[in-house]
């Protein structure tokens, strides 16, 4: 996988590979190299861009957290003591 792979392309191979290691009756060893190596590279795909999301969710979230005035340094807690779960 290439850099310029995009998430949705990347869940397409494992998509694609897992669908045909299901419907195999026995493994086909040729193919086995090739689909492990696809897969590998496009897991890593997909776990760098939910990482990216992650992050820039948990830049707007503090973001708007320190706009509000009810952050958790301000005791933002909800009513009854408890934070989310």
């Amino acid at each position: 996988m290439t850099t310029e792979t995009t998430f949705k392309q990347a869940y397409g191979v494992l998509l694609k590979h897992s669908e045909a290691l299901r419907k195999q009756s026995e493994p086909n060893i040729d193919e086995l190299l090739n689909i492990v190596e696809e897969s590998v590279g496009a897991f890593k795909v997909c776990k760098s861009r939910i990482a990216a999301v992650e992050a820039a969710l948990e830049k707007a979230l503090g973001s708007a957290e320190g706009e509000d005035g009810l952050g958790s340094e301000a005791g933002g807690t909800p009513a009854g003591g408890r934070g989310p779960r």
